[in-house]
């Protein structure tokens, strides 16, 4: 059985879709899967994961929805989360579906439309980012900031044993963290025994930018840690830039290799936006405050 899905596979099956490039396989499963239903099936043999396959090849731009909006383990949620918030994928799936940037897409790129023009979001519920955020045109990642308390400290180990990143030290008798190695996974307090590392703030820390391909590119991380509703804002606004600036279907972090990340940020600080739909008609102004 697939990772989030109840329909079963066979191992045959299993091995095929293993095959199928990283970047569309989640899409290329649920389309395997919401074909072998229609027609009737309830296990996935190879037949069906071939059938998709030449669908995607011959017919990939009727394949193409213009956005991919990802989560690493879904409504399951994950294990290793830093924040539980199981709306925000529906919001965002709301927030950019909105936009149909399918026509947008048709209308400025060049040929055919391809997987590679879709825009995608990545969220993954904590720094081990699973679902690829880096590599994504938005990525968004869970994130718990620690802070040091006026507990007593009892000099156990147990916050330093559980950072990976060996952002915890004890210059005396309390624990000092240092924000930039932090990755905001929330680990450290939930290893200390006596509150003297304990929750300051949660939130979502944002990626843009990411992509493969032939030059391939890590995100840029924006400033702060955002609640989310401003993650949302936030977005709009990325989008807005994505709009006004992609010419011939070029991925986000193209386009702000031209325009410079100093352009996006004055679009996301910019008190209205020119967003094609907002959420309840919220706007208000995005601030970047620091917390890290």
């Amino acid at each position: 059985m697939t990772r989030g899905s109840y329909m079963k596979w066979t191992q045959e099956a299993n091995e095929a879709l293993s095959k199928v490039p990283f970047f569309v396989r989640k899409l290329v499963r649920k389309r395997i899967e919401e074909e072998t239903t229609r027609v009737g099936a309830a296990l996935v043999r190879p037949e069906h994961v071939q059938a998709a396959k030449e669908r995607f090849l011959n017919r990939m731009e009727d394949e193409v929805r213009g956005y991919q909006v990802e989560t690493c383990f879904g409504p399951t949620g994950c294990p290793n989360r830093a924040i539980i918030c199981e709306g925000l994928p529906r919001v965002l799936e709301e927030t950019v579906a909105c936009r149909d940037l399918r026509s947008f897409l048709k209308k400025v790129a060049q040929g055919e439309l391809k997987m590679h023009h879709e825009f995608r979001i990545s969220l993954s519920d904590c720094p081990n980012a699973c679902s690829r955020p880096q590599i994504a045109d938005i990525g968004i990642i869970g994130a718990c900031k620690p802070a040091a308390t006026s507990e007593e400290c009892t000099l156990c180990g147990a916050c330093t044993a559980a950072c990976r990143e060996e952002a915890i030290s004890f210059p005396g008798d309390a624990p000092v963290l240092d924000y930039s190695r932090c990755v905001f996974c929330g680990k450290c307090i939930g290893a200390c025994p006596t509150g003297a590392i304990a929750q300051d703030a949660t939130g979502y820390r944002i990626l843009v930018g990411g992509k493969l391909g032939r030059h391939p590119q890590l995100a840029m991380e924006l400033p702060g840690i955002h609640p989310e509703k401003d993650v949302i804002r936030i977005v709009n606004r990325c989008l807005d830039h994505y709009q006004r600036h992609c010419t011939e279907g070029e991925r986000f972090g193209e386009i702000l290799e031209k325009t410079g990340i100093g352009a996006l940020l004055e679009d996301v600080q910019t008190p209205t936006g020119t967003a094609n739909c907002r959420l309840s008609g919220r706007v208000s102004p995005v601030r970047f405050d620091r917390g890290r």
